[in-house]
């Protein structure tokens, strides 16, 4: 990683392959030597990069152009090289994203962010009229002259390249990008959640021109401070577009989900830091603790700083160690110099160990005094968390009686604020401003106003997640207990508030098959079961209103540009197949036609989809039938065939391990393909009512295991996630359980495939601490 070189390269190939290409820019253009020969020559010598990033390829693809110009004049070619005979429209509008992403980098990052942020919109504009063939040099080159803009692209050629089979999304090559080729261009076949990440990807790998290539890590231990950056401004290019709430709500969720979600993983025996001591391999630290808990400590120290502030200090950064190698301690006092604050004690305590602040908090009122104590819990000894910690006294209408944001640097902390009224609910962490979990005892009638009138929108989420906490704990304890009417009621006035829909779609709505008691945590199926019941009996009660929410968003339309159009209607089949879901619950003749017309009718991915996952888990006589209809469409399309194997793999009908036997039988299947590996072995070792406690799920999970392992570790990892919380499963499943670990170790060859057989070893040491 430090060996920053410029390169000449020179490739010799066969005149049939339609693309040589390397890094840099081409200094003798293509040529025919002898009867079947190619030659080309490129130079790299604008921007040193680090040896990992050298890209040599030689291959046939399509290959789609759009010229890219600065709000200046200056000018350079995307380049969009995808399969044979790819459809040139979509392709364009590939281009076009990657276009939008990269006058955005130019636009609304760099050290002026805020103080140019109106006058970059009045440039944007202007530049779209540009694009869209109206005369504005003038205007555009008097709007953008005298003003220091972001990043700004050193090469004559930024290309795209479509990579089929790969463990990553994406991998930026300095000038030569590779994307996983079902994510590179918006196809037909891809669901919203696919595209989200497209436009996401894009943007990121392009940043890395600058955060990971112009200035890179020190060592793969610093990985982080290429990703975490790069994922933070990823972040800010995606809330440009979908908006804050929306997305933020998005990362929350991400922390939280069960099994799989940020906190889950950081806390599981298979854990490892940030900035970790040793790996088995580099592919182990490509994690969710570095593209997600490495982007919140980053955040934290944005927030500390404030935003104004952290650009500068991210710009020292990067003219300083431009063209070289910078270590975290170099990040770190980049930051220190700019701000005048102190983050070394603070980025060891977050890079150097697992898990998370868990923070117990006190509050009490009394004569216009309101006192807060506040303890925090879950960390080694001496290496306390230091965080950012945004919280509000509200009314009951939200209205803020005070707020503020505080560096918590203690073990115990107190807040005392005097000469406020009594306040109605208590707002903590509010925008989750650290990565952490808070546990403060709220009555049910404060999580209600606070679920209704919190003016911060992941509080009112977090104030929704407490109270189906509440209900599933009920529901748990006496599995004859009718759903609250009260909590059923909530849960539909939610979905029908248009305003908020439009705004974070229906993550609002999260009930996630899990708790926070470790009792009940691990009883997948119970919680399961539990979910569903609430479900449906919001299905029960609102019927005709669910149908009525269907088919007014079923009707929707929207304008804009291709982009705008796009996540106005991503936000509305969410809302419309939110309803279908929970209609779905009901089960009736009725319901399946109704599905079954939305399968067979759909006009894109998403809404197809979402209906084959739900008819598949119905009780519908016909099911198999309409999934082997599908899966003889699905499987002459790569998208597709990754969606309909993910939607096999996690589907929970009884006969659901039969099922996924029968379609990985396929000649369609591809074991060596990661796409394939992981949409049929990690999602179904996801489902872990299934995978871990059912005897047919566990053989299953321990044949994927042996037949991934000497095949893709980093695959199979993923599999092996799922064993993170096996001292809390119940014990008639941990047995078995661990027999499946013991007999991969055994047939594992340790020097071969090193990381599957160290992670498993690190789960049985993990059992015994």
């Amino acid at each position: 990683m430090t060996a920053k070189c410029t390169y000449s390269t020179t490739i010799i190939a066969d005149t049939r392959y339609t693309n040589l290409i390397s890094n840099g820019d081409v200094s003798q253009k293509i040529k025919k030597i002898g009867k079947d020969r190619a030659m080309i020559k490129y130079e790299n010598a604008i921007t040193p990069m680090a040896t990992y990033l050298f890209f040599l390829g030689a291959g046939t693809y399509s290959t789609f152009k759009k010229q890219f110009e600065y709000p200046n004049g200056d000018k350079f070619m995307l380049e969009l090289l995808v399969p044979p005979g790819s459809d040139e429209k979509i392709a364009q509008h590939a281009l076009q994203v990657l276009n939008d992403a990269i006058m955005w980098v130019y636009l609304f990052t760099g050290p002026d962010k805020y103080k140019n942020w109106e006058q970059a919109l009045k440039v944007k504009a202007l530049v779209e009229r540009r694009d869209a063939g109206e005369n504005v040099s003038k205007e555009l080159k008097a709007a953008a002259k005298n003003i220091t803009w972001g990043y700004k692209y050193t090469g004559t050629v930024y290309r795209e390249i479509g990579m089929q089979n790969s463990d990553f999304g994406g991998m930026e090559n300095v000038g030569n990008t590779t994307i996983t080729t079902n994510r590179i261009m918006p196809f037909p076949e891809m669901t919203d959640h696919s595209f989200e990440y497209m436009i996401k990807v894009k943007v990121h790998e392009f940043y890395h021109n600058l955060n990971g290539s112009e200035v890179t890590g020190r060592s793969p231990f610093e990985i982080w401070l290429n990703e975490a950056v790069t994922v933070f401004i990823e972040r800010e290019y995606s809330e440009f577009l979908f908006g804050e709430d929306y997305c933020r709500l998005d990362e929350v969720l991400t922390f939280l989900a069960p099994g799989v979600g940020t906190f889950a993983q950081d806390d599981s025996i298979t854990s490892m830091p940030i900035e970790p001591d040793g790996f088995n391999d580099c592919n182990e630290l490509i994690s969710g603790v570095t593209y997600v808990k490495a982007p919140e400590f980053v955040r934290m120290v944005q927030t500390l700083m404030g935003r104004e502030t952290f650009v500068k200090g991210l710009d020292l950064y990067h003219r300083r160690y431009q063209h070289g190698n910078a270590s975290r301690a170099q990040w770190i006092e980049a930051m220190e110099e700019v701000s005048g604050l102190k983050f070394k004690k603070m980025a060891h305590a977050w890079l150097k160990q697992s898990s998370y602040p868990k923070v117990h908090i006190t509050s009490s009122w009394k004569d216009g005094k309101f006192v807060m104590n506040l303890q925090q819990k879950g960390f080694k000894r001496g290496m306390h968390w230091e965080f950012p910690f945004n919280f509000a006294l509200c009314d009951a209408d939200g209205r803020e009686i005070w707020q503020q944001i505080s560096r918590v640097d203690k073990v115990k902390q107190k807040f005392v604020i005097k000469g406020v009224t009594k306040p109605a609910f208590v707002s903590l962490n509010r925008d989750h401003t650290f990565f952490g979990k808070v546990f403060y005892e709220y009555s049910e009638e404060e999580l209600y106003l606070q679920v209704n009138n919190d003016k911060d929108m992941v509080n009112r989420f977090m104030a929704f997640y407490r109270l189906a906490e509440m209900e599933k704990m009920r529901l748990l304890k006496n599995k004859k207990a009718k759903v609250n009417d009260r909590f059923r009621d909530l849960y539909f006035t939610l979905l029908s508030d248009e305003k908020l829909m439009s705004s974070v779609g229906i993550a609002m709505l999260a009930i996630f098959q899990h708790v926070e008691d470790e009792k009940f945590a691990h009883a997948y199926q119970d919680l399961y079961d539990v979910v569903k019941k609430i479900r449906k009996a919001v299905a029960l009660r609102y019927e005709k209103e669910l149908k009525e929410i269907y088919a007014k968003y079923a009707a929707k339309t929207f304008e804009g540009t291709y982009v705008q159009t796009q996540v106005a209607n991503i936000k509305a089949r969410q809302v419309k197949n939110t309803a279908l879901a929970l209609l779905s619950e009901l089960d009736t003749t009725a319901i399946h036609k109704m599905i079954k017309k939305q399968f067979t009718s759909a006009t894109c991915a998403s809404d197809k989809v979402s209906a084959f996952s739900l008819y598949i888990n119905s009780s519908a006589s016909d099911k198999m039938k309409l999934l082997t209809q599908y899966q003889k469409v699905a499987q002459k399309n790569l998208v597709s065939w990754e969606s309909f194997l993910a939607c096999v793999a996690s589907n929970n009908s009884k006969d659901a391990v039969d099922i996924i036997r029968k379609v990985e039988a396929s000649k369609y299947f591809r074991i060596e393909q990661a796409n394939d590996q992981r949409a049929l072995y990690c999602r179904f070792a996801m489902n872990r009512k299934k995978s871990l406690l059912t005897a047919e799920g566990r053989r299953y999970l321990k044949e994927s295991l042996l037949k991934l392992a000497p095949i893709n570790e980093y695959s199979a990892g993923h599999i092996l996630d799922v064993f993170g919380n096996i001292n809390q499963i119940a014990k008639k499943h941990r047995a078995p359980l661990v027999k499946i670990l013991k007999v991969v170790r055994s047939k594992v060859d340790k020097d071969k495939h090193p990381s599957v057989a160290h992670t498993i070893e690190r789960i049985f040491d993990g059992m015994i601490s």
